[in-house]
């Protein structure tokens, strides 16, 4: 029997485990390879504890079975552990060189995707320092594109650049890599620019570079914009891939563009001869979604002829919290639990989408089955640089050496508020509590926070640029349409979708995300 084969075709826990104790029972030894195997089967299937207990066992470890290991920890959110994992790799001797071994290519794009994740200075330098060394022995443009990646996600535009100014040679990841960094960091013109200075230098046959611009469009709401761009494609004579339609369908479902989204899914495959991946599925559920289109987002579901994976019914799950349907959100969750059932975002969603409607029996239901599965919440935090030194924020937060300066502006700002006709939204606390401690509560939300720092910290009328790790919630984003208004400020929020431009009481999104 050729295991290592059925392992990598496996889609079943089951199935793998009665593998692995075929191999026993039979007293077949299990070297590093078939070890790493059921490492990577156990974590691609939601079981680490039995993948680190196929590590553990494994006696001689190579870079492969360590790199195993390491991705498995960053699938899972523990990546702590995936840095103690890196730091436990350096202390092993490798016998064949007589040395220890060291972290390749794909260790340090494993840890690069983690440390924009947690945000992790110390780490990030580390990374840093190794991915420039093989960068400078090796010309390793696979690490390179890694770390300008790391870097433009945890909002350090500059360290990207450098990165990229200092590689001896590029490929069109490279360009598109920064370009995405410059337009996800709220510097759309540089990004214009330097795809401008691209365009000129990497071929105008490319796909690569238009989609990396209709993308930045997309994500800050313009997506007229973006399908002009994407009429110039044409007309350059561009041919459009599978990833330029994702960049596309994107744009349409951040931009309420319902019908051209539907009517560009058709021609990928019709005109392009372009045939959808599930990607593709789900932009047309969240574009049918967003826009209240339920009942035909789950039809469409239905009739998908790929099977829907955890990103399609998550849409549809994003879609329910956002338009209040608890029974469609149930089923969402049951498929979503059985593919993903260690993610909890997915099971913040569901509990968010029992709290909006007051269901707190679901949302403490879902609480347990988070503790059960010992699976960890990310906290939400905003975070804003203010002289070169970024502030971050959690919701609560009174950690902040100005905080009582901080609480006083949004006292004042909340007031003003009120003035103009503002209402807090309260199905936006997700707790059971009085209405005066939910007010409270929305008050200080982390992007609050953040703003009001920003407010008595920088000049009167000066733009504030504010990050959030998660979507913004639909009360804060009233809030700060009517803090833009009062104060005659820009605003700026970058949350987990997409930027958000309030000015003067009104958002580039149009009350659409």
């Amino acid at each position: 029997m050729d295991f290592h084969s059925h392992l990598l075709s496996c889609t079943s826990l089951r199935t793998g485990r009665s593998l692995h104790a075929i191999l026993i029972v039979l007293g077949r030894s299990i070297d590093v390879l078939l070890a790493t195997d059921f490492i990577n089967l156990y974590s691609r299937l939601g079981d680490l504890p039995a993948a680190a207990l196929s590590f553990n066992a494994i006696s001689t470890k190579n870079i492969f079975s360590w790199n195993s290991m390491i991705s498995a920890y960053v699938r899972h959110g523990l990546l702590r552990d995936a840095f103690l994992c890196f730091w436990r790799l350096h202390a092993v001797p490798d016998l064949r060189k007589k040395q220890g071994l060291k972290p390749d290519a794909l260790t340090l794009v494993s840890l690069a995707s983690a440390i924009a994740q947690i945000g992790d200075d110390l780490q990030c330098g580390a990374v840093h320092g190794y991915g420039l060394r093989r960068l400078w022995l090796e010309d390793d443009i696979f690490v390179g594109n890694a770390i300008i990646d790391m870097y433009g996600k945890l909002s350090r535009v500059e360290s990207s650049r450098g990165v990229f100014d200092m590689m001896p040679n590029r490929d069109i990841v490279s360009w598109n890599t920064l370009i995405t960094s410059y337009s996800q960091n709220g510097f759309a013109n540089e990004a214009i620019v330097l795809y401008e200075i691209m365009e000129r230098s990497m071929p105008k046959t490319s796909s690569g570079p238009w989609n990396a611009i209709i993308a930045g469009h997309g994500i800050h709401g313009y997506g007229e914009k973006a399908l002009e761009l994407f009429s110039e494609m044409q007309q350059e004579g561009v041919n459009p891939d599978h990833v330029t339609f994702v960049s596309l369908l994107s744009a349409c479902s951040h931009a309420g563009l319902i019908e051209h989204g539907q009517e560009y899914f058709q021609l990928m495959e019709i005109k392009y001869g372009i045939e959808p991946l599930v990607k593709h599925y789900a932009c047309i559920v969240d574009l049918l979604g967003r826009a209240g289109k339920l009942d035909e987002a789950y039809k469409f579901i239905e009739k998908m002829p790929l099977k829907p994976d955890s990103g399609v019914w998550g849409a549809l799950l994003a879609a329910c919290r956002i338009h209040g349907d608890i029974e469609l959100g149930k089923i969402a969750s049951t498929h979503i639990f059985e593919i993903d059932p260690v993610n909890v975002g997915y099971y913040v969603l569901l509990s968010n989408l029992y709290a909006k409607d007051g269901e707190w029996k679901g949302v403490n239901q879902v609480r347990c089955m988070v503790k059960q599965k010992r699976l960890c919440k990310t906290p939400g935090w905003s975070s804003i640089e203010v002289n070169g030194i970024i502030n971050v924020f959690f919701t609560g937060n009174q950690s902040h050496p100005q905080y009582q300066d901080i609480y006083k502006e949004l006292i004042m700002l909340l007031a003003k508020m009120k003035n103009l006709g503002y209402v807090p939204d309260y199905s936006f606390v997700l707790q059971d509590v009085e209405d005066d401690e939910k007010e409270q509560i929305l008050t200080s939300h982390s992007e609050r926070l953040a703003i009001a720092f920003g407010m008595i910290s920088t000049p009167l009328k000066s733009p504030l640029q504010i990050f959030k790790n998660l979507r913004v919630c639909g009360d804060c984003h009233n809030a700060t349409k009517y803090i833009s208004l009062i104060t005659d400020r820009e605003i700026i929020v970058r949350d987990s979708n997409r930027f958000h431009h309030f000015r003067e009481g009104n958002c580039s999104c149009g009350d659409y995300w």
